[in-house]
């Protein structure tokens, strides 16, 4: 449905659409794999975060475990996009 909604806006064939977007997102994940910010001016920006490692409880058994560290993608939405879906 999005891909078809896309190419119809963009004169685009359903299949140039969908290697657009699939490259799009390749290229966006690279960036944030390189901890590289990803930025659409009013629409948002995509970044990483690291979460240090941290003791959790197993819900199940109540256990304490070691929750390692990570990195995270992040998203904050631009002003046009927030003002956009607001209700």
């Amino acid at each position: 449905m999005f891909v078809e909604a896309v190419a119809s806006k963009t004169d685009m064939t359903k299949a140039d659409t969908e290697r657009f977007l699939e490259a799009f997102l390749d290229e966006v994940t690279t960036q944030l794999q390189g901890r590289n910010e990803v930025a659409f001016t009013g629409f948002g920006t995509f970044s990483t975060s690291d979460r240090a490692a941290r003791m959790g409880v197993n819900p199940k058994t109540g256990e304490r475990i070691q929750i390692a560290a990570t990195t995270v993608p992040k998203f904050k939405a631009g002003k046009s996009l927030k003002d956009a879906i607001k209700a």
